[in-house]
C-alpha cells in the first residue's frame, strides 16, 4: 500500500538532510570537513590504547550504550537481548527491530548516520535486512581503517576528552602520548579530564572507602577536608602534567549551603566512619570543595564543566542487577537559578582569578534560560596588569545533553543561547559518548546548526556575509573548543 503523494517526499537522509535552505546547504559544505574536537566522553580508554578492533557491530554499537538500551526495553525485549547473555547477532536483530519503531528520535538518525558513514549502507535497518547488514558491516570492521586508530583519522579527530578519576594512575594516557601503547603514534590527542565526583558525594556509601583510595594515590594521609583539598591538588597537578585542560563534575543539582568550618568538619569525620550525613550537611562540604577546587582551576587555565540535572539509578532492581549507567536515569526537575547563582559567586567572590572557565551542562531543557542568564553575570575577565586579554565566551552555556541532544533540543539550546547570550563564541557540540561509532553525531549537529543560521539568514534576520558565516559555523564546530581549551 502507498501512501497520497509519497512521490512528494524528500530522499531518505540524503546530502540534504536537516538542510532547509540554500544558504544552510552552502554553510554545511563549508565546515562539513572540518576537525572534532570531542573534548567530553567516557570512551573506554583502555580500548584507545589497545587500538580495538571490534569483533563484530553488536559489540561496537550495543555494548555499553544505555541509550538504545531504554529504547530495547520500551518494546518489550527481554533483558537477556539488551545486557543479558544473547549472542551478538541476537542482540542486533532485537536492535533491528527496535530502530524500525524509532521515528522522531535521535536513535534512528544517529543509527543511520553510522550506517553510511562508517559502512556505507545507505537503505533503513529493519528486522528484514538486518542480516545482510550483519555480515556488511562485520566484514569491514575487520579492516585496518575500522580499529580506533583508523576511526579517529577517518573522522579527522583532532582531541577527545577522556573522563577520569583523580585517583588513576593515567597509565594509558601517558604510553598513548608517549607512543609505547599498542596503539602506537596517533596524530589524536588523548587527554584526561578531572573528575572528582566521589570526592565530593559525602553521603554516597563507598565516600569513605574512596577518600582511603585517594589518600593512597596522592600520598597524603586525609583526616580532614583540608587534607581532601590538598590530595586532590596534588592530583590535579599529576593530571595538568598530563595534559589535563579540563574538569568535570555530575550534579544531580547545584549544591549550595552556608556552614562553619567545624560543623563542616564534623559531617566529614561523622561520614568517614560510615554514620549517615544530612543532606544540607553534604551541600555545605560540596560548596566547599567545589569553590576551592574553582579556585584551583582558575589559576592553572583549566575549565571546569559542571553537568547538572540526572536523576540517577530510579530503578532499584536493575540498579542491583546491572550497575549504574544502565539506561535508568531520568530528568531531575530540581530548583536550579538560586544555588547555581550563589555557588558561582561564592567562587567569584573567593579567588583573585575569579570563576574559571567554565561550562554549563543541563539535562532538563527548564533550565535554559536561568542557565544562559546567569552565566551572564560571569563574564568579567580578569586579566594580568600586563596583559589585559579576555577570554571570549568565558562562562559557556554547555550543549544540549543528554536526553536533550536531539534535533528540537539542540536547536532550542542555540536559540537560546543566541537570545540571551552570544552564539558565535560557542565551544559546541560533544558526544558524551561510550561508543567509537558516535562521531557523525558531530556531523548531525552541524547540519542542525547550519540549519538555523541558514533560516534567520534567508528569512532576512541576519547578512548574507558568507565569510563571516563560514567564520561563525567553523568557529562553533571546532575553533572556539580549541581556543577555549587551548591547542593540545
Amino acid at each position: 500500500m502507498c501512501l497520497y503523494n509519497i512521490d512528494m517526499a524528500k530522499p531518505f537522509m540524503d546530502n540534504d538532510f536537516l538542510l532547509g535552505t540554500q544558504t544552510a546547504r552552502s554553510l554545511f559544505n563549508a565546515v562539513k570537513n572540518e576537525p572534532v574536537y570531542d573534548y567530553h566522553c567516557h570512551l573506554p580508554l583502555a580500548q584507545i590504547a589497545e587500538n580495538r578492533q571490534f569483533k563484530d557491530i553488536a559489540e561496537a554499537w550495543l555494548a555499553g550504550d544505555h541509550y538504545k538500551w531504554r529504547m530495547m526495553r520500551a518494546l518489550g525485549i527481554d533483558e537477556y537481548y539488551i545486557t543479558g547473555d544473547a549472542g551478538g547477532y541476537e542482540k542486533f536483530l532485537a536492535w533491528a527491530r527496535t530502530v524500525e519503531n524509532l521515528p522522531g528520535n535521535p536513535l534512528y538518525h544517529w543509527t543511520h548516520l553510522e550506517l553510511q558513514r562508517y559502512f556505507e549502507i545507505y537503505e533503513p535497518l529493519t528486522e528484514t535486512n538486518a542480516a545482510a547488514i550483519w555480515e556488511k558491516a562485520n566484514a569491514l570492521l575487520q579492516k585496518r581503517e575500522m580499529s580506533v586508530k583508523g576511526i579517529f583519522e577517518k573522522f579527522n579527530v583532532y582531541a577527545v576528552g577522556t573522563t577520569d578519576d583523580p585517583a588513576d594512575s593515567l597509565e594509558h594516557h601517558r604510553s598513548i602520548a608517549e607512543g609505547s601503547a599498542p596503539i602506537g603514534r596517533i596524530e589524536t590527542k588523548v587527554i584526561p579530564t578531572f573528575r572528582p565526583d566521589k570526592a565530593l558525594n559525602i553521603n554516597s556509601t563507598g565516600f569513605a572507602d574512596y577518600i582511603g583510595c585517594l589518600s593512597r594515590a596522592s600520598g597524603i594521609p586525609i583526616e580532614s577536608t583540608e587534607d581532601v583539598l590538598a590530595a586532590l591538588e596534588k592530583r590535579l597537578d599529576f593530571f595538568a602534567a598530563t595534559g589535563c585542560r579540563a574538569s568535570d563534575h555530575g550534579l544531580e543539582y547545584a549544591p549550595f549551603a552556608d556552614m562553619p568550618g567545624s560543623k563542616i568538619e564534623k559531617c566529614f569525620r561523622a561520614a568517614m566512619k560510615r554514620k549517615p550525613v544530612s543532606q544540607i550537611e553534604a551541600d555545605a562540604y560540596k560548596t566547599k570543595i567545589l569553590t576551592s577546587l574553582a579556585k584551583l582551576y582558575a589559576q592553572r587555565g583549566i575549565a571546569m564543566q559542571l553537568h547538572i540535572g540526572a536523576l540517577r539509578n530510579v530503578n532499584t532492581r536493575l540498579f542491583l542487577r546491572i550497575g549504574a549507567d544502565a539506561g535508568i536515569d531520568a530528568v531531575n526537575d530540581r530548583s536550579l537559578s538560586g544555588n547555581l547563582a550563589a555557588l558561582l559567586d561564592r567562587m567569584e567572590s573567593e579567588s583573585k582569578s575569579g570563576v574559571p572557565k567554565t561550562i554549563i551542562y543541563s539535562a532538563n531543557p527548564r533550565d535554559y534560560y536561568p542557565i544562559a542568564t546567569i552565566m551572564g553575570g560571569f563574564q568579567d575577565n580578569r586579566g594580568k596588569e600586563e596583559n589585559r586579554t579576555g577570554i571570549e565566551g568565558k562562562i559557556q552555556f554547555g550543549s544540549a545533553w543528554w536526553f536533550c541532544d536531539h534535533k528540537d533540543g539542540i536547536e532550542e539550546q542555540m536559540r537560546i543561547l543566541a537570545a540571551v547570550g552570544m552564539l558565535p563564541v560557542f565551544t559546541g557540540m560533544v558526544t558524551d559518548s561510550r561508543s567509537f561509532l558516535s562521531y557523525p553525531r558531530h556531523e548531525y549537529f552541524r547540519r542542525i546548526l547550519c540549519n538555523l543560521i541558514g533560516k534567520w539568514v534567508e528569512n532576512g534576520e541576519y547578512p548574507s556575509n558568507t565569510e563571516r558565516l563560514v567564520k561563525i559555523a567553523r568557529d562553533i564546530s571546532f575553533e572556539n573548543a580549541k581556543r577555549y581549551f587551548g591547542a593540545a
